[in-house]
């Protein structure tokens, strides 16, 4: 990756040259830089941040003015003040940002002496105010994690003010000022260098200051910074980030353990054992007197797994220690195994141990094809965060649902490896389940179970897809998962697998409807395991009672909607331009036949806020039926008010499934959502002479992935090919129209 350290020290001493010139010889008076010029880091949209510092001059405004103007008619940006040192050190008592700015004062011209002492003075009060300023500093850090969110694993990350930016490298140096805490070791540098680097590539292509990397200008970024692509440099910059969030979180540490008044005059804290060779000191889990880690290659995962399940830290220099293990044997002794399964099993506890293996270069070392998935970035807004942590994350997860299956090892096992294909060629379920397969005999299970591991990662998304995308009443479904699965054991892991890495996604990529689905799914196919498939759900007796009416009716109950009427095409999309006109979000949607009347159900939710009435929703179902409402022209309306999509919104998609029902032919259909999609979608397969007879509709953040079961006139599945094309046309002309 391109360094541009040179560019900016020329850039520094040439902005110091001509600030010099400025000043001029002035007794009494110092041009002090602060903040990132006084770190000597201006980047091409750097400000300039500058202290004129007096010993109480007369005419100092004069000067002050013989340099800042200079300045502004240059067009640079100016951040500046004029105080003698007792109005700079009241300011820094008054205001952190101050205070964290003037410890890198630095003299750039007059009386150097005068910057001496505002250096002197200003770490003796920083020194001397440690517990309150420190206690100030961690509250500021907290606030912009709160703010900024984690530099890793953002899309489009804030590279100053996000966790593992360039403040938190500025707040490690602040915390080692105060005499607390070391200062930022080589690693910490040099990611701290790789995060400047870039900011100092994205300020050489926007030709502006610029702190956060938008999308649209990453590949050139990249470019600039001597990197392939987009992808490259957010891997790069996850690598740099997560080790400068692993150093500033042990700076804080460190930090409390040192002010904490329990430490004052303490005796050495006693050792309590928690394994073999491992034992808890102080908060942290470091290594017994008797421990030989140059003998024991199995120490660095019993170690890790004790520190997780007591849920404490590893120690930094029990970590150096580690690093000497030996490495261990292929396949992995049986005490290895236990103790990488007690690490995954630990949760939550457990995601900052292993982050501190993998900053120490001790993941890759137990486990070589971790490299290919370590740092890579998801360009998916559901995911939170790079593969590799998402890995970990619905281990963790995973760890909570041990108890729901036969064989809790190979669940969090499976979970632990089941996006690991995302780092090879191909689809990422089946290079991952070769994968899953190689890695589950290299840490020493048997050949059966490295089987159903990689089974397992082949068929992670199957339960999730199959909910979401395909009827539960059709047979066809659930014979198509049984087949797959083959048995309760592989269902009931998958079943606890798309749960944890539905829940460790995000919120957009999992809820309680999906998570409704899927179980309902997983009941029905055990059923069919077991012998005793369950029929379809019928109508509800007040349901029934609407079509025994013999007349046109809706009714709403919570969340669902009823429409009976005599059965004729169109019913469903109608009722759900009804719902979209009330800013109701179809969540499924389901057709029965009883004499003649079509029962319709379907669910929904509020786009946002409450739910209108239900008796003014069912009083608009009514019109429809009676033909007084003009649904079209209220969603026109509508729209016209609604913004319009994106640009980069990818086209829409049209997929008609041949082997996923012998009664109908499945329409999936995968688009940007917007209000009244579902209503498009349903007309325009209505003017294809359709009638729906099922649909399942799903929204993962801003994508509608929404299927239909539609048969022809004549109610059987659509055979002709010129219809089939006609289909796919419709409803790409009336998402795009």
């Amino acid at each position: 990756m391109t360094s541009f350290a040179a560019d900016r020290a020329r850039r520094t001493a040439e902005a110091d040259r001509w600030l010099a010139g400025l000043l001029g010889a002035e007794p009494g008076v110092a041009l002090v830089a602060v903040g990132g010029l006084g770190r000597r880091e201006l980047l091409p949209g750097s400000d300039l941040d500058l202290l004129l510092l007096h010993d109480s001059v007369d005419g100092i405004g004069a000067i002050a003015d013989r340099i800042w103007y200079p300045v502004w008619d240059a067009g640079t940006h100016l951040d500046h003040s004029v105080r003698t040192l007792a109005e700079a050190r009241r300011a820094a008592a008054d205001d952190l940002k101050v205070a964290l700015g003037l410890l890198y004062a630095r003299h750039i011209a007059g009386d150097p002496a005068l910057s001496a002492r505002l250096r002197e003075r200003t770490l003796e009060d920083w020194r001397a105010a440690a517990g309150t300023r420190l206690a100030e500093l961690r509250e500021m850090h907290a606030e912009r994690e709160r703010r900024s969110g984690e530099l890793a694993f953002l899309l489009e990350p804030d590279l100053k003010e996000a966790k593992g930016g360039l403040r938190d490298v500025h707040a490690i140096q602040a915390v080692a000022a105060a005499w607390v805490a070391p200062a930022p070791g080589p690693r910490v540098r040099a990611a701290y260098e790789t995060i400047l680097d870039i900011r100092h590539a994205l300020h050489e292509v926007t030709g502006r200051s610029a702190d956060r990397l938008v999308f649209q200008e990453q590949d050139e970024v990249a470019k600039v910074s001597g990197l392939l692509d987009g992808d490259a440099l957010l891997r790069v910059l996850a690598g740099a980030a997560r080790t400068v969030v692993y150093a500033v979180d042990n700076t804080f540490r460190q930090a409390d353990r040192a002010s904490s008044p329990s430490r004052r005059g303490r005796k050495p804290a006693e050792r309590r054992p928690l394994a073999d060779g491992v034992v808890e000191q102080d908060g942290e889990v470091v290594l017994a007197r008797s421990a030989d880690p140059e003998a024991d290659p199995v120490l660095v995962l019993t170690a890790a797994a004790a520190a997780a399940q007591a849920g404490l830290p590893l120690a930094p220099r029990t970590l150096d220690r580690l690093a000497s293990c030996p490495p261990l044997p292929v396949p992995w002794p049986a005490g290895a195994r236990e103790a990488l399964i007690a690490l995954l099993g630990a949760g939550e506890a457990a995601i900052g141990v292993w982050e501190a293996l993998d900053q120490e270069g001790l993941v890759t070392r137990l486990l070589p094809d971790w490299e290919r998935v370590r740092n890579r970035p998801q360009r998916n807004p559901l995911h939170r965060h790079t593969v590799d942590r998402h890995l970990f994350e619905t281990a963790a997860r995973a760890a909570a649902l041990t108890r729901e299956v036969a064989r809790p090892d190979l669940l969090l096992l499976a979970a632990f490896l089941h996006d690991v294909g995302k780092g090879w060629p191909g689809d990422h379920s089946v290079s991952g389940a070769v994968v899953a397969r190689d890695v589950a005999r290299h840490v020493g299970f048997s050949p059966a179970d490295a089987e159903l591991v990689a089974e397992a990662v082949r068929l992670h998304l199957l339960l999730p897809q199959a909910a979401t995308r395909r009827d539960l009443d059709d047979p066809v479904t659930v014979t198509q998962v049984a087949d797959a699965v083959g048995g309760r054991g592989l269902l009931d892991l998958l079943h606890a697998l798309a749960i944890a890495d539905g829940q460790a996604t995000g919120p957009a990529a999992w809820s309680g409807w999906k998570a409704g689905l899927v179980a309902e799914l997983v009941s029905r196919v055990s059923a069919k395991l077991a012998g005793e498939l369950q029929p379809p759900p019928q109508p509800r007796p007040d349901q029934l009672a609407l079509a025994d009416g013999g007349v046109p009716a809706a009714l709403v109950r919570g969340s669902e909607v009823t429409v009976v009427a005599p059965d004729r095409p169109g019913l469903l999309w109608q009722a759900a331009g009804v719902l979209a006109s009330h800013r109701l979000i179809v969540r499924s949607a389901n057709v029965s036949t009883r004499g003649g009347t079509a029962v319709t159900v379907l669910r929904f939710a509020p786009e946002f806020g409450e739910p209108p009435e239900a008796d003014v929703v069912a009083a608009d179902l009514r019109r429809m039926l009676d033909g007084r409402l003009d649904v079209a022209d209220r969603l026109r309306r509508r729209s016209r008010a609604h913004p319009a999509s994106s640009p980069g919104v990818p086209p829409p998609k049209v997929t008609l499934v041949d082997d996923a029902s012998r009664t109908a032919t499945v329409v999936e259909i995968r688009a940007h959502d917007e209000p009244g999609l579902l209503w498009r979608m349903g007309r325009a397969l209505g003017e294809c002479g359709l009638d729906v007879r099922a649909a399942r509709v799903e929204t993962l953040g801003a994508e509608a992935v929404d299927v239909f079961y539609v048969v022809d006139g004549l109610g059987k599945p659509v055979r002709d090919l010129h219809l089939r094309g006609l289909i796919a046309a419709r409803i790409l002309e009336a998402l795009t129209g």
